[in-house]
């Protein structure tokens, strides 16, 4: 077969994109290379939807940005991923970095971000009363809020594969050819798929994808973020997203609420190999929680039940990359989607779908499609009657798996046969959060690999954490 488009990358960006040309009669393949969507860069991010003040004037930072960010919560609601518009401050402690919230502030009305306001220490007290005395004032951006990254892709990904787009898991790309107005995009494992259009939204790996298929080559520097995850129990440290001025390096070490009610602290900022490991540097936390003290003096290690880091590509342009192949005008690629490329994704894709049919022409729509998925029951959120009446219908939902968060067997099992499902017991983790607690899996782990075995119809022993040779249980003892 013959796909009409190929998708490299099933992170937030690819997924959304699949998602807009799903409402067309096409055919369209996601092909990603680890076990899962959002393995990469959109897994392990801030989550921050960013107003947009913050990309230089006249970039695709700032267009997108700003549109991406007014998209988000339609977006959001439409799919049933978790936002929130919370806003964000950017806090000064001196009369320098006031002078710096002041260009910050112009810079955003040159991009066109609305609710802005710059608010002096006793306003800024009012909003954020754990804030540091030390603050002179800060950049109140009221559109700013917070998204759970994975949970989008997932969300667009099940979106897309429900009006009819294929999912290729684990689909390393080796080489990519064109011949007969078709290309040959070739996997490590020996298969291949054949497609009329391409479009390079691998992450980290997308300036190596478009070596590979005439070679273009972009200057990207891998940029590795680590973050501490704090208890439920600090909810309420922060409401809003609080950055210190940005540097060089980028937005600098933040103290935000997630939307499930933990307080995120990060990220560091370290150039690295682009094939580096995404594990935290021993002694990163305690920097970052020293950096992030400097705004909210409480935030502590003593309460972290994780921590976590993950890679971005940094352009050397500082903007954003989305043009066609020098040689080829049916190759796309997307380059240096960093930060603020999650707030911006939903704009980056129908940017992309825009910049797509401009060269194919528009098709027929597709007369199936649905812009939303089936909604995830998420059973801790519902009124006594709502659950009595969700286990009238399915018992599984009676049986509680995951004590920390109050996860249901019936939401484990939706998860595993949902378009685009759970393959492993990170996927399943992502999906409904069973693992997320505060005991991190202690409890409920050996639970998820038997219902994963059970509904996927394989041994105990092929099941994994997150795909490869990540398996928990290698062989019976007893």
């Amino acid at each position: 077969m013959v796909y009409d488009i190929a998708i490299i990358g099933a992170g937030v960006v690819g997924s959304l994109t699949a998602r807009a040309l799903s409402k067309y009669n096409l055919n369209v393949i996601l092909i990603e290379k680890s076990s899962d969507v959002a393995m990469g860069t959109s897994k392990a991010n801030s989550g921050i939807v960013h107003a947009g003040f913050d990309a230089m004037n006249g970039t695709l930072k700032a267009k997108l940005n700003v549109k991406g960010c007014a998209m988000m919560e339609d977006v959001c609601s439409t799919l049933f991923v978790p936002y929130e518009k919370n806003g964000s401050l950017v806090v000064a402690f001196t009369d320098q970095e006031m002078k710096h919230i002041e260009e910050l502030y112009q810079r955003g009305l040159g991009n066109g971000v609305p609710d802005m306001e710059i608010i002096d220490a006793a306003k800024l007290k009012e909003l954020e009363p754990n804030i540091s005395d030390e603050a002179k004032g800060a950049l109140w951006a009221k559109s700013a809020g917070i998204v759970s990254p994975y949970e989008l892709a997932i969300g667009a990904a099940e979106c897309a594969c429900g009006n009819g787009v294929e999912l290729r898991r684990n689909f390393t790309v080796d080489a990519i050819t064109y011949e007969n107005d078709e290309f040959t995009i070739k996997c490590v494992c020996g298969c291949e798929v054949k497609a009329k259009f391409v479009i390079n939204s691998a992450g980290l790996g997308a300036a190596d994808i478009a070596k590979k298929f005439d070679g273009e080559e972009f200057e990207i520097i891998g940029r590795l973020g680590e973050y501490g995850l704090l208890d439920r129990s600090c909810e309420g440290m922060a409401t809003r997203t609080i950055f210190q001025c940005p540097n060089e390096m980028g937005k600098g070490v933040l103290v935000t609420p997630t939307c499930h009610h933990n307080i995120l602290v990060g990220p560091s900022a370290i150039n690295v190999d682009d094939g580096a490991e995404t594990s935290v540097r021993v002694g990163a936390l305690r920097e970052i929680f020293a950096t992030a003290g400097k705004s909210v003096p409480i935030v502590s290690t003593r309460d972290m039940i994780t921590s976590f880091a993950g890679i971005r590509a940094h352009s050397t342009t500082d903007d954003f990359i989305i043009q066609f192949a020098t040689a080829n005008d049916h190759f796309l690629n997307l380059i240096g989607i960093e930060s603020p490329g999650l707030a911006s994704s939903p704009a980056i894709a129908e940017y992309v779908e825009d910049m797509v049919l401009s060269v194919i022409g528009k098709p027929e729509t597709n007369p199936n499609y649905n812009p939303s998925r089936k909604q995830p029951i998420i059973f801790r959120e519902l009124s006594m009657e709502e659950k009595e009446a969700v286990i009238a219908k399915d018992p599984a939902y009676a049986r509680i798996i995951c004590r920390c968060e109050t996860i249901t067997e019936g939401e484990i099992r939706a998860a595993i046969k949902a378009p685009a499902g759970a393959i492993d017991v990170d996927g399943v983790k992502r999906r409904t959060r069973a693992g997320m607690g505060r005991c991190q899996g202690g409890f409920c782990g050996s639970k998820v690999l038997e219902i994963l075995s059970e509904e996927l119809g394989k041994p105990l022993n092929e099941m994994t954490k997150f795909g490869g040779e990540s398996k928990i249980i290698y062989e019976r003892t007893k």
